[in-house]
């Protein structure tokens, strides 16, 4: 039984390892360093694998150049083919993705895609300087030129333009120009035209055979998920919300670890996104003013007016800390969440004042003075002093001014505590 088991085992994975490989990576998000760690490790496996072919399917507004260079290093210096797909319908190729696309082996698209638009700006999504653009500028051009050298003239005259006039153009368009070499619909398709082409890597000259070829999906790793999410500017402000309010609740209540481990490690995670987001660090400034309000509101004789311009604070700092003019369209935070949160954080700090407020109203709950106003049965005749049970304690009592002689059983009320004896009351 157990042979039988390994040759039942062992023909499906040899008929597969016969079959060319193909791995698909899945690019949907601005280009980060995240991504570049991504793209690099398919490759690795890609080579690994002795792979037939490696897909970067690709949707990105574009990202930084640095990572931008680093990935088109990785991808021109792969032994495994690489084209890179971009895709879905809908999906675009812009700014530092249009330069990735040209990197590849081969490059594709899918219909009612995009590709261009790929002007150098600032690390606040603002124009460049003159001098500073030229060079930046020049130096895109002349990698354009570089990855365009074996197409048409006119494909590298049309990748100068989505350079230096910030041109975009669809699939249609790329495609007769010879800036990208397939439009396929899908992958099915796009491995149809790749089967049989020839293609000149590192490694030397092949022939692809994607005749019956396996593909797989190399996933993201958790994270480079978590990663990736941080170049989303909503994720990254709802976790430095979080995080104040941790750390606010740490502070109004020390003694506890969680809140303040939460907060802390929120802020961290945030601080790391928002050194990969263009963002305007002057606005932490009125965030700070919003959380110095809303403490103040706690200690204020009336309440109200200052959580309410805490909250005002609040939205403006967010907006100016992401939505500063010449920030990239798809690194703004979304108004309606800011909005929503500077609410709720106004709403919790509110609650806590509400609380505040009944804590100092509670009568005092602890010591002797928490027994006044409690009842109990006296255990003796009271005349001057007798014996008073309270709950589980035996108290000596006297009778309070003007009351009544208590008798053995009567339930009474403590009115006070004078020492090591109490004064009660008949009920």
């Amino acid at each position: 039984m157990f042979l039988l088991f390994l040759a039942m085992s062992f023909q499906p994975v040899s008929a597969v390892s016969d079959a060319p490989l193909v791995l698909l990576t899945s690019v949907d998000g601005p280009i980060s360093p995240a991504i570049q760690e991504y793209i690099s490790r398919g490759i690795d496996q890609a080579i690994h694998q002795n792979a037939e072919l490696l897909i970067i399917q690709l949707n990105t507004p574009g990202g930084s150049i640095d990572v931008m260079n680093n990935i088109i290093q990785d991808i021109r210096a792969s032994s495994v083919p690489i084209v890179v797909y971009i895709s879905p319908r809908g999906a675009m190729a812009a700014s530092a993705g249009t330069l990735i696309t040209l990197a590849g082996h081969f490059s594709a698209m899918t219909p009612e895609t995009i590709i261009g638009a790929a002007s150098p700006v600032d690390s606040q999504g603002a124009d460049l300087s003159t001098t500073l653009k030229a060079k930046e500028m020049e130096a895109l051009k002349a990698t354009a030129r570089t990855l365009t050298e074996n197409r048409s003239a006119e494909a590298t005259s049309l990748a100068e333009a989505t350079i230096e006039k910030a041109r975009a153009v669809s699939a249609n368009e790329a495609y007769q120009a010879g800036l990208v070499d397939f439009i396929a619909t899908d992958i099915e398709d796009l491995l149809s035209q790749l089967d049989g082409q020839t293609v000149v890597t590192v490694a030397g000259q092949r022939n692809l055979d994607l005749k019956r070829a396996v593909v797989e999906t190399i996933p993201m790793t958790f994270i480079e998920t978590i990663l990736q999410m941080l170049t989303n500017p909503n994720f990254v402000f709802v976790l430095l919300s979080i995080g104040v309010q941790a750390i606010f609740i740490e502070l109004s209540s020390p003694g506890g670890w969680v809140a303040g481990f939460i907060g802390i490690t929120c802020m961290a995670i945030a601080g790391y996104g928002m050194g990969i987001l263009s963002v305007n660090w002057f606005g932490l400034l009125f965030i700070v003013i919003a959380i110095a309000l809303f403490i103040l509101d706690i200690k204020a004789p009336t309440h109200g007016a200052l959580t309410a311009a805490g909250i005002g604070s609040f939205i403006v700092g967010a907006l100016v800390l992401f939505n500063s003019p010449g920030t990239p369209q798809f690194q703004k935070v979304s108004l309606p969440l800011v909005i929503l949160v500077s609410l709720l954080t106004g709403l919790m700090f509110a609650f806590i004042v509400g609380l505040a407020l009944r804590a100092q109203k509670e009568p005092v709950r602890t010591g002797h003075e928490s027994l006044v106003g409690r009842q109990g049965y006296a255990n003796t005749d009271i005349t001057l002093s007798g014996q008073v049970q309270v709950g589980g304690e035996l108290w000596t009592a006297k009778l309070a001014e003007g009351s009544k002689l208590i008798k053995k059983g009567d339930r009474v009320s403590i009115v006070k505590v004078e020492g090591l004896h109490i004064l009660v009351q008949k009920e």
